[in-house]
């Protein structure tokens, strides 16, 4: 068995060293797959909104979605 060290955690130092590469492996993916996340939202509606600006768009996407499905309300 490893001998243990005097850190607060309890760790050997090669324990703390194997736990230090899968956080950071998992960091880093959580990092990638974040990017991926808001590149997919920004090409569906960016963040800086074109010349016409947000609300023209807004209004158009939820009234086509309220004349959809209002009539199944009613």
């Amino acid at each position: 068995m490893a001998d243990k060290s005097n850190a607060w955690s309890g760790l050997s130092d090669q324990e703390s060293e194997e736990f230090h590469r899968y956080y950071i492996q998992g960091t880093v993916f959580f990092v990638a797959v974040a990017v991926v996340a808001h590149f997919l939202v920004w090409m569906w509606r960016p963040w800086i909104p074109g010349p016409k600006g947000y609300s023209s768009n807004l209004l158009d996407s939820v009234t086509t979605v309220a004349s959809t499905v209002l009539p199944y309300f009613s």
